[in-house]
């Protein structure tokens, strides 16, 4: 079975007055959509897990240990971690640690987590044993 990581940071963190992030968003927006994604997951047949991070020195080892516990095919890196300019220290050390405990694993972008199931279906192959998506022109 095709196993996915959607890493984010747990909304309960989130500096919701960073002009970076979309007007209006919410930790409850942040959820929901993270229940649809988990949705979308399941409708194409994979098995996904979610891995809150915070935005601190502990992200990049927390990644390390959520990919420690499992061999998956695709991680997916929410838009919370990569888009804030102000978080690109935190940004780096989470797809460093994917890197170096998943080096296998196709990384994947959303650009929010309602997404996430086709940013992880343009690296995973399609089927069981086809060729890998790749990007789509």
């Amino acid at each position: 079975m095709t196993r996915i990581l959607l890493v984010g940071y747990d909304p309960e963190t989130v500096d919701f007055s960073d002009p970076a992030l979309p007007p209006g968003l919410t930790a409850e927006k942040i959820h929901a959509g993270i229940q649809v994604a988990l949705k979308q997951f399941a409708a194409r047949g994979w098995e996904a897990d979610v891995g809150f991070i915070r935005p601190d020195e502990t992200a990049g080892p927390t990644v390390e240990r959520l990919l420690a516990s499992t061999s998956y095919d695709c991680v997916v890196i929410g838009a919370g971690v990569r888009l804030p300019p102000r978080r690109l220290a935190f940004f780096e050390a989470v797809i460093n640690a994917v890197h170096k405990a998943a080096p296998g694993a196709a990384i994947a972008f959303n650009t929010r987590p309602e997404d996430s199931a086709d940013a992880a279906a343009r690296w995973l192959p399609v089927g069981s044993q086809g060729d890998k998506t790749g990007i789509q022109s």
